[in-house]
């Protein structure tokens, strides 16, 4: 068989525009810069340019790899963090060989405020966390761009984790992306039909409340196939098995400032879906349909 011819420079443009917003997102993150980011993904892209695309089977990675170490370097010359061997400060607490979907969702959701954060963390922390948990790059990659052994990757991670839990984590803007994040694994778990993620972010003794309009709407689409939904449902598991794999029209909302969800066919809000949450687990769901109590919501899209 004929070996492939490398990409013309135009094809090799719209290869590297298919994964520019991935690596712009990925160096704002790293370096809190929407400028510096920008400069980066532009390096990059010389780069590819100047090197080609010949050898390289996973042309998505290998971008990833290159912005990475461009905003590792870009970092280090900010000179104000001054980097520490694991020995020096391996921190409290063993180190979590994975992260779950909620921790993955509650740092993807923290937005202007993780990046604030991050600033406080060493080069090498920053980028081991940003790359593990926000964007699911193995510890065997993210080594490579560090320099590093694959379980130093995972400490360094694992370390920055910690890090960013425990700063004000009692503070109303800790408290108000952890539910958040907490209410954006839930949607994402009800979508996938994944029970025991729900299980995961549900309080033991969670209850879900429909009103009277829910309530007779379900009765009357029984017929055709839909669920019925109960006045109340009480227990985690009754709750998970309500929801399971019917988030897929929902759309994340803050309700009166709390984070929340409605199903809006054609724009219009039809249902609305408002969480309790208390210590880390959602306690209550309330289900409304009734006209009067949805227009009194203040409801804000974030979809």
């Amino acid at each position: 068989m004929d070996a492939q011819p490398s990409p013309s420079p135009p094809a090799l443009s719209s290869r590297f525009e298919e994964n520019r917003a991935r690596l712009n997102a990925l160096a704002r993150r790293m370096l809190g810069s929407a400028a510096e980011a920008d400069d980066a993904v532009q390096e990059t892209w010389m780069r590819l340019n100047r090197s080609g695309a010949e050898g390289v089977e996973n042309l998505g990675g290998w971008l990833t790899r290159v912005t990475a170490r461009i905003c590792l370097d870009l970092l280090r010359a900010r000179g104000a963090h001054p980097e520490t061997s694991l020995e020096e400060d391996a921190g409290p607490g063993p180190v979590s060989p994975e992260t779950s979907d909620a921790e993955l969702l509650l740092a993807d959701s923290m937005g202007p405020a993780l990046v604030l954060v991050l600033d406080l963390l060493p080069p090498a922390e920053r980028v081991a966390f940003v790359l593990h948990d926000l964007f699911a790059v193995p510890f065997e990659e993210i080594a490579t761009i560090l320099e590093r052994t694959p379980e130093a990757a995972r400490q360094l991670a694992s370390r920055a984790r910690r890090r960013l839990q425990n700063r004000d984590a009692h503070s109303p803007e800790a408290l108000r992306v952890q539910r958040r994040g907490i209410v954006d694994a839930f949607l994402k778990a009800s979508r996938e039909g994944d029970f025991e993620a729900l299980l995961a972010v549900l309080h033991p003794g969670a209850v879900l409340r429909a009103d009277a309009i829910a309530v007779q709407i379900a009765e009357e689409r029984a017929r055709f196939g839909a669920p019925l939904v109960a006045p109340e449902v009480r227990g985690a598991r009754a709750v998970a098995e309500a929801f399971k794999g019917r988030a897929g029209g929902a759309l994340r909302v803050l309700i009166d400032g709390l984070p929340g969800a409605v199903w809006a066919p054609g724009g219009k809000i039809r249902s609305a879906f408002l969480f309790q949450v208390e210590g880390g687990n959602i306690t209550g769901i309330d289900m409304v349909m009734e006209p009067a109590r949805l227009g009194a919501l203040r409801v804000e899209f974030l979809d």
